[in-house]
Formats: structure tokens, sequence, C-alpha cells
């Protein structure tokens, strides 16, 4: 690996928690603005506002003692939706808003399970996205099945602000030891219960002891770890956080490398305290030394509010240049259509243009009908001159707001600016007290540099455009509601733009899916000349030129509402040129979702961070949902262009390789190497399902532990059973399309272009099996590239041990396998290969431990894989049929609970 390469790497996958702009910080071992926000669909009950603040108090106090005297909750807001009643207690909010949440309060999908759970995707130490509890969660009585609720938060906060994993694993709950003992997986193996299988009829149930498979030699496949209710052991949180004994996380000491389960895969069998060690929370906070518990944690209790938005627009000078058209019409064009097809009913909508001065153009108008958007629309700018003052332009925006009794702070301002401004930073103190805000899109390369600066410090999103029209179409797209309200959001179907030779025409389609087809609009812009549109829908209705409506700005666009709900199935649309020249024709289709009641499938992007600097690569990530199920099976793809123009096509993957961090969890992941240049990048994923591939997985991955009982005075006391969903683990999703933007970073460091592959590696193997067949161990593992995840590796290194602590400890010394056939494939590839040991005899218990590395051309060597585990076990030669054993001295009681559904 090139020197500080390694360094490098680990940084920039340490950096996602900046595109998170969450407002938590820590001060003085306290943290400050963590916001708990309750979903608009959620009906009122002031139950859950206590609960959440029980929750809270209770998990700061656990907090306190887990972190060793290090962290507690200080403060925390509450964040009740607008459909709930006002009361003298509610304030406004600032900044808080539920899309950037903590803590979101919701409903499940299609009422699949309480779990909680933490939406969390990226590398090990890295941010998560939010912690997920749902109102029965909070309101019923689950103290056996999950622990106190304050310690399932503390569980869930972990994942969330350190970027640590769990250290079960439903899907492997035992695995083989290097003692040839058969272990529950967990960490720390102090904590003691026992392996049963507990067979129930009604409400008489019995346990025996678990047979194990004639295959594999291990357990059979329903046996579960109960275990024991009194325990001496102190770890781990990350495990079983309910037992009472359970106060700490697992340490260099009593961390467990042997179990199969994702704190190991993820974070190269460190353990969780290891890992919060080295957060930036831990460096920055030393014991409270002479403090017994902490303060109790204040509570705000906030209600949303309408939204508030204000255009700040730039007609500079140098808005009137730029090719297939000026900038300042491109950002008329993508100004209307967000005013017409993206921006929320209901809200409050101004604008002010600016130059080296700035005009309020419209204070606050409230967008209830047509008419409301075209008084906006039509003081659209229709001349560029002058020079650039952003901060008189955002001066003019606060004031257009106070203007219309409203408040600065929470409320929003879209800036968009072509300009240079040397003297943008002496508003920054401003726009801080403010408490608005702001969302940056820079036009063209030559937008001022410190522009990002606005939205990092005030929670804002970023966006970069380069000459085209779509580029702005889409990070005005990108603008949406940040209620919470999926129905409310416009989603955006197709976005292109195609250059069409004179007299030229060209054929396209458009796929509506039933969860959609409310609000929807075709916009066809073009450059020269207003083309021929031939429009037809599934049932064949066709709309032509003359249906689509022209600006009245005379700004090049044409548009078409369809009435009422927009047909499902496939449109198609035809345009011809009718100029003698070629000109640049797009196509943008909006729609909403068809029913509040059935939630449409949404897609979001985002890079791994905010900045970059050369040879740091950067993650593509892309969650693809219905509700807060993922979606599996989708193609995914990423277009990710440079200033230069330069423009990067990714696939994206949910394979639980290179980038991706698990196997079918919606999230759709790739590295990005392809440098070319410094300055802004830009984002754009779409999103599609076709040939009715795509399905709906019914089980949230990264779920708290559901305990099924306790052993207490040698009696099992099992729990009620976990509502399970029905037996397909997957459901269909009809086909769809979905475009989003995934806003802008930065690159600096960069060269202009050009080979990569002196400068990264191969990405580590995560997903290494083996397995005996006969007296040869099958292996395998999904192909890294020759550039991380892109390309093909030069070739493999196999070895192999007896002991895993010798691949871990002394690597270069275990046994090299022959590799001499094997030929790596492409990046994204299963490979296959087997090799017979011949290094002793195999007998029945034989076990040994396998590691991959790869490499490329430049002889860049990859880090090593996941450790796998290989075990021979010869079956009996008559069959064990196994009979009914008890445990001894077991007494089976069921704990009978009442699940109260709200």
């Amino acid at each position: 690996m090139v020197p500080g390469l390694k360094v490098l790497l680990l940084l920039s996958l340490h950096l996602l928690q900046e595109t998170q702009s969450s407002l938590v910080h820590l001060s003085n071992n306290g943290y400050e603005g963590v916001v708990v926000a309750i979903n608009p669909s959620v009906p009122e009950d002031e139950r859950l506002i206590q609960s959440i603040k029980e929750m809270v108090t209770q998990a700061s106090t656990y907090l306190f003692e887990a972190s060793q005297r290090r962290f507690y909750f200080r403060n925390v807001s509450i964040l009740v939706p607008m459909t709930w009643k006002s009361k003298s207690e509610y304030l406004m909010p600032k900044r808080e808003s539920y899309d950037k949440a903590d803590v979101i309060v919701a409903d499940p999908y299609l009422k699949y399970g309480d779990d909680p759970y933490t939406l969390q995707y990226g590398q090990c130490g890295d941010r998560g996205q939010y912690i997920h509890f749902t109102p029965n969660f909070l309101l019923a009585d689950n103290l056996r099945i999950y622990g106190p609720r304050g310690r399932v938060f503390v569980h869930e906060w972990a994942h969330l602000r350190w970027g640590v994993f769990d250290e079960y694993n439903t899907d492997r709950p035992f695995y083989m030891s290097g003692k040839n003992v058969l272990e529950a997986t967990r960490c720390s193996t102090g904590i003691s219960g026992r392996n049963v299988v507990q067979e129930c009829r009604g409400r008489s149930c019995i346990a025996r002891q678990c047979r194990r498979d004639s295959k594999t030699g291990l357990l059979e496949p329903k046996c579960t770890f109960i275990p024991d209710k009194s325990q001496t052991a102190k770890d781990s949180i990350m495990f079983m956080q309910s037992l009472d004994s359970v106060v700490e996380f697992c340490t260099k000491k009593t961390h467990n490398k042997e179990a199969p389960n994702l704190q190991n895969k993820m974070c190269n069998r460190r353990s969780t305290w290891d890992v919060i060690e080295e957060s930036a929370d831990f460096r920055n906070a030393s014991p409270m030394e002479g403090v017994e518990a902490p303060p109790p944690p204040t509570f705000s209790l906030l209600k949303s509010k309408q939204r508030v938005v204000c255009l700040v627009l730039d007609k500079s000078g140098s808005m009137s240049a730029g090719n297939n058209g000026t900038r300042l019409i491109r950002m008329n064009q993508a100004a209307e259509l967000y005013l017409i097809q993206i921006i929320e009913k209901e809200s409050l909508v101004g604008m002010v243009t600016f130059d080296s001065t700035a005009t309020i153009q419209n204070n606050l108008i409230r967008m209830i009908n047509e008419s409301s958007y075209l008084e906006i629309s039509a003081n659209l700018p229709r001349e560029a001159s002058g020079g650039t003052s952003i901060c008189n332009g955002l001066r003019k925006g606060f004031k257009a707001i106070t203007s219309s009794n409203q408040m600065t702070s929470g409320s929003e301002i879209v800036l968009l600016t072509d300009g240079e401004d040397d003297q943008i930073s002496s508003c920054f103190e401003e726009v801080k007290h403010s408490g608005a805000i702001i969302h940056t899109i820079a036009l063209g390369p030559s937008a001022a540099k410190e522009l990002e600066t606005l939205s990092t410090m005030t929670g804002g999103l970023r966006f970069y455009a380069n000459e085209d029209i779509n580029g702005l179409i889409d990070a005005f797209s990108g603008i949406s509601s940040r209620s919470g309200n999926i129905a409310q959001q416009a989603l955006q179907l197709e976005s292109k733009a195609l250059t069409i030779a004179g007299k030229g025409r060209i054929n396209g389609t458009v796929l509506v899916d039933s969860t959609v087809g409310n609000d929807t609009f075709f916009v066809v812009t073009w450059t020269a000349q207003k083309p021929d549109i031939i429009l037809h829908d599934p049932k064949g209705k066709k709309y032509t030129t003359s249906d689509f409506r022209d600006d009245k700005l005379n700004i090049y666009s044409a548009r078409l509402r369809i009435p009422g709900i927009a047909e499902t199935g496939t449109w198609t649309y035809s345009l011809l040129n009718k100029n003698v020249i070629s000109q640049l024709l797009t196509v943008t289709v909006t729609t909403r979702a068809k029913s509040p009641t059935k939630l449409p499938v949404i897609a979001t992007a985002h890079m791994s961070q905010d900045t970059a600097r050369y040879p740091s690569p950067m993650i593509v990530y892309a969650r693809v949902s219905q509700g807060f199920l993922p979606v599996l099976g989708a193609n995914v793809t990423a277009i990710i262009e440079a200033e230069d123009g330069h423009q990067v096509t990714l696939e994206l993957w949910d394979n639980g390789a290179g980038a991706d961090t698990l196997k079918n969890d919606g999230i759709y992941s790739r590295y990005f190497t392809e440098y070319h240049g410094n300055g802004r990048y830009s984002l754009k994923v779409k999103a599609q399902a076709r040939k009715h591939i795509a399905k709906l997985h019914l089980k949230q991955p990264n779920k708290s532990l559901y305990i099924p009982g306790y052993i207490e005075n040698g009696q099992i006391t099992l729990n009620p059973p976990r509502p399970e969903v029905p037996e397909a683990t997957e459901a269909p999703v009809e086909d769809f399309s979905r475009l989003t933007s995934g806003g802008s970073f930065t690159v600096s460091g960069a060269p202009p272009g050009g080979n990569h592959t002196h400068v990264f590696p191969p990405s580590k193997v995560t997903d290494l099996e083996a397995e005996f067949e006969g007296d040869h161990i099958h292996l395998t593992w999904t192909a890294p590239g020759e550039v991380l995840d892109k390309g093909k590796a030069q070739r493999y290194t196999i070895r192999m041990s007896q002991h895993s602590q010798d691949l871990q400890e002394d690597f270069k010394n275990a046994t090299l396998v022959n590799t001499a056939s094997l030929r790596p494939k492409e990046a994204g590839s299963k490979e296959n290969f087997e090799f017979k040991p011949e290094t002793l005899k195999i007998e029945n218990g034989t076990k040994f431990y396998v590691v991959i590395q790869a490499s490329n051309e430049a002889n860049l060597t990859s880090e090593v894989s996941n450790i796998a585990q290989a075990v021979k076990f010869i079956p009996p030669q008559v069959p064990d049929l196994g009979t009914r054993m008890p445990v001894p001295s077991l007494t089976i009681f069921v704990f009978v609970a009442t699940l109260f559904i709200f």
C-alpha cells in the first residue's frame, strides 16, 4: 500500500458524519442539541412525550456509567408535528427539523414489528443516520423483551454516534470456537446461558437440548441461546443490554474476536470500546471526577411550523453568459419549475434578486393555487447586469421574511449564484444569528468558493450545477420538504438532456407506477426553437404541442399538467426539432404520491463526506426504500460530474462487499476515485426497477436483540414470541423509476485526470466463506477490483492456519495456498476456489482458518480479508435422529404479556 494511503482511507471513511448536519455537539461531557422528532402521521398522544423524557433521563445515567463518567445527555428537543394541537409550552423550532433528527418516532411500514433500530450503513466509526422507535415500543410494556428503554437508547446511541456494530448475529447465532466448542455468538463469552429449542403448542411449552445438524455439525436452526437472568459479566451493551449486570462495552480484554458478528467484520475484530476510544467525543472528554451521577437532562418541546422559503437569485452581469442559452434563462426555467412543481402547497414563499444591490421582488406569499405561483414567477429577472454581493441578497431575504411577520429562525433561503464575491464572509455572523437554513446552488465554476460555508454553518443543502439546465433542475428538485411527510414531496421520474440534430426526432418513455401520479407535470425546454411534442399515456390518449402551455416570460419552456391522477404505466413521448440547426432539448417529469396511505418508493443519495483531499477515496451512498423497508434488486446508477464537465457513471451495488456494509439492506454503495481536477462535483442518482425483479425486504436489518426468555433459579421463563412477518421475507415491488440529487462535494489536491491504478489498491474482501467439501476446502467471496471495487485485480494471495491468531498477528508466516490456477474476475463477480490442505491429516473436527488478499498490477495490496473458518464434520454412520431430552432441572414458564397497539 502506498505510504500514508491507509491513513487517508481511514480518514475518508471516518467523515461520514459530515453529511448528516446533526445539531448534536458535546460540551463539557454533556450532549446538547439532540433532536427527537415525531412523524406527522403519528396521532397526537401526550404519553409519547412523557415516555421519551423518561427514556432519555434513564439513558443519561446509564450512558454516564457505561462511558466511565464521560458522557451524558444535557438537553434534548422533542419536535411534535404540525398536525398536533398548539400548546403554550410548544416553542418555535430553529434549525431543528424531522429530516435532520437524531431520533424519529414513527409507525413501522406495513406494521412489521416494533424493534428499535439505527439506520447505519457507513464504515466502522462512521456515524449513523437516525434511530427509529415506534410509538408502540415507547408505550407498551416490553421490559422483559428489550430491557429498560433507557438501556435500549444507549445501545442505539452507540450505533448512531460512534459507529459500532451489534455483537450478536441472528443469521449465525452459533459458531465453533478455537477450542472446538459450540458457542453462542456474543460478547463477552462471560455471559452465561443455555442452548435450547423451545417447542410450544398454545401456551404449553417444553425445552430440549439442541441437536447438531448432521451435515454442518453446527446446532440446528431453531436452537436459541437463553441467558441466565442473574449474571456476573458486565459486558457488553452491544450484545444484551437488557441484563441487569451489563453496564459496560466490550473492551480489548473481554472482546470475543471469534464471534461471527458485524462488529468483528466491520471493525477488524476490534472491541466496541476500542472504537469508541478513537472517536472525537472520547478525545474531547475526560472523566468527570467526584461526580456520582450526571445532572438530569432538560427538555424543550417544539412544534413544527409551516414551511417558509425565500429564493435569493443572482442576476449579476455574469448570468448573461453561457452556452445553449444564458445562465439567467436556465435559472428562471429551474426556479419556475421549483415554484410550480416542487414547493409544497400552503408553503410561504418570497423572492429576492441581487447583483451588487438587492431587491425584494415578493414578500412571502402562501402557495395556494396557480395564481400564487404566477405572482412570484412573473418577477423572475429578465436582464442580467451589475456586480455580485451575496450578503446584500441574504439581508434582503431576511427582510422579506420578517416583513411578512415570520421569523428568520427555522426559515429557509435558497441562494443561487454564479459569481465570485470576496466579501461573503462579512455576513457569516449575521447568518448564524438569523437561525435561517441556507441551501446553496453554485452555478458554474466561478461561483464564490466560500458559498458552501453558508450551508455547512446553517445545516442547509449544497448543490453544484454546471452549464446545463438539468443540473439546475435537479438541484432545485432536491430542496424538498423537511417535515417527514413523504406524501407531500415532489418526486422526479425523469430528467434528461438531449442534443438533437436539425430536423431530427427523438423518442423516449417515462414509467409512472401506481404509488404516484398526483400533480404530475411534463416539462420540455429548448435553446433555439420550440419542438413539436407528442405524448401518449398508457391507454393511448394523445397530448400534442398545443396542450403544453408556453411560459409567459419567454424562457424557452413548455409545461403540461396531467389532469387528475396520471395513468399508471409507460408514457411515450416524441420530440421533433423543427430547427435546421441542432439544439439542446430537455425533458423533466415530476409527480407526487397518489395517496397519503400508500407510500411511494423513494430514493435518496449522498457522498460519504462533503470535502475530500486527494488521494482520499469517497463512497457514494444511495438508499432505495418504501416506507422504512429496503427495496432490493433495483438498478441504481450514480452520475458524478466535475467542474470541467467530465462525467463518471457508477453502477451502485447492494452486495455487502467493497464499500457496501450489508447485503440486501436497500443501501447501494460504491467507491468513487475517478477525480478530474479540483473544485466542485455534483452527484445525481437514478434508481429504477424493470421486469418485476425488485423486492421489498420485510425485515429491517440492524434491529435490537429480541430476548426469547431468561433462566431464573433453574427455570426457563419465556417471553411472548416475536411478532412474525409472513413466511415470505420479501414482497414484490412493481417497476418504478426515480431520480434524486445527492448534492455537491469539493475536492482538493487532485490531478486533472488519468489512471489511478498506482494510487488505490484493491478493496478489502469482507465476505470470504469457507467450508469443507470432502477433503477439500471450498472458498467463495466477492471479487474486489484493480482500483478498490472497480476493474479486475491482478492476483490473489491466500493463507491458512489452524489458529486464527496466527493470521491476525503473523499473517506473512502463515501457510501459503497455491493459487497458480486462480485468475481474478471483474469486481463484483462471485469467486469460487477449491484447494486441498496438504499439511495435516483431515479428521473429524479438523479446523482451518483462511484469509485472502488481492493485489493490482502496481503491486498495491488490499487489506487482509475477514477470517473464514472451515470445520471438518463427519456425520455419524447411524443418523442421529435425536430424542427429546429435557434440559436438566429446567421447568418452562411462559411469560404472558399484553401488547397494546396504539
